[in-house]
């Protein structure tokens, strides 16, 4: 075992936080938490997981669940294609591999969402492969580690990475030290403010002794990310307590998801405009567009939006499933058991305080 992998286990051993997904090796568990763990911090996680796994404990529950209800328990945990890919590959494995997680990596990234890090961190977490991960975590403690100056940003560079990382798994310990090393990342060998000094890693760190550790990845500039100005209508009919909701297509952004019907602002639109357009486009109904109900902003991964609800009466045309994949007239008290994006949610926020108000 190389010293510096020593004293990363050493140091995990009597330092590692006790969270849920630890304290059972079983596969569909660890698959779960490192699906969850994508790009969400361990805080957010932990009452995820826990309210996940009580109501679907194992693989086959999960399979058998309608999709509805695994999004309405992943609402507000974000990256909905995460959880949509859960459930399918969940079905997967019940029908190719009967009802048990493929034990290699390489079987592992046959199924859905499972990606080449996610696959080495589940094999050697619940089946001891010795096998390297690396995300974000890994690659700014090697870079630091070995004070490396390539742009992390190219996929050559990425790939020296994963060989190096792959060099390093001691025999036999793949599991913990997969784990060492993502707890190091989070808790001391931030991207802000690295713990240095309480790191046992210290001496053997090559950008510390050089003082150039906070320079550590190099990582070229991202383009700006683009804004969009977008319009959502809070609509009633007839029954002047239902509201129209639509379900997005399954795929893309926040599919599955329910929301407020409308759409992205064009040039030369007002955004009541852009509003009337969207719901003739996506549900057949024409609609008077009325008063502003709420502003929302929200950030996206690759972008950020700005959004405005409207009321709005709906004046004519049957509503028709012509860019969405559903809809439907509900109560707002009703509002409860759908599965809705965070701007959504906010929306739904807004016309709660307003009818407070009005009681």
């Amino acid at each position: 075992m190389n010293p510096f992998a020593a004293d990363l286990l050493r140091w995990f051993r009597a330092n590692g936080a006790d969270l849920p997904w630890r304290r059972v090796r079983d596969p569909y568990t660890v698959w779960v938490s490192e699906i969850m763990l994508q790009q969400t911090q361990v805080q957010t996680v932990i009452g995820y997981f826990e309210r996940f796994v009580a109501r679907f404990p194992t693989v086959a529950a999960l399979a058998a669940a309608p999709l509805d209800e695994v999004l309405k328990l992943w609402e507000g945990l974000g990256y909905y294609g995460r959880a949509r890919s859960l459930h399918r590959a969940a079905q997967e494995v019940m029908a190719r591999w009967g009802g048990i997680l493929p034990r290699t990596a390489r079987d592992l990234q046959t199924l859905p969402g499972i990606g080449r890090y996610t696959a080495a961190a589940i094999a050697s977490l619940a089946y001891g492969e010795d096998v390297a991960v690396l995300d974000g975590n890994v690659i700014r403690i090697l870079t630091r580690l070995y004070n490396i100056t390539d742009d992390v940003a190219q996929a050559a560079t990425v790939e020296r990475l994963w060989a190096l990382a792959g060099s390093l798994v001691p025999p036999g310990e793949a599991g913990p030290y997969n784990e060492a090393l993502m707890e190091l990342g989070r808790v001391i060998c931030r991207s802000r403010r690295p713990a240095c000094g309480q790191c046992p890693l210290q001496g053997h760190c090559q950008a510390y002794q050089a003082g150039v550790q906070d320079q550590r990845p190099v990582k070229s500039r991202r383009a700006a990310i683009p804004h969009y100005y977008v319009a959502a209508g809070v609509i009633s009919g007839a029954q002047q307590d239902r509201f129209l909701i639509a379900r997005r297509p399954p795929g893309g952004l926040l599919g599955g998801l329910w929301e407020f019907p409308g759409g992205k602002q064009e040039d030369g639109e007002t955004l009541p405009e852009t509003l009337a357009r969207e719901l003739k486009e996506e549900l057949g109904i024409t609609v008077e567009v009325g008063e502003f109900v709420v502003r929302v902003r929200h950030a996206f991964t690759h972008f950020r939006i700005t959004l405005d609800a409207y009321r709005c009466r709906h004046v004519a045309g049957e509503p028709r499933a012509l860019g969405v994949a559903d809809f439907a007239w509900v109560t707002l008290e009703e509002m409860a058991g759908y599965a809705f994006g965070k701007a959504d949610r906010q929306i739904i926020a807004a016309l709660q305080a307003q009818a407070g108000r009005l009681l």
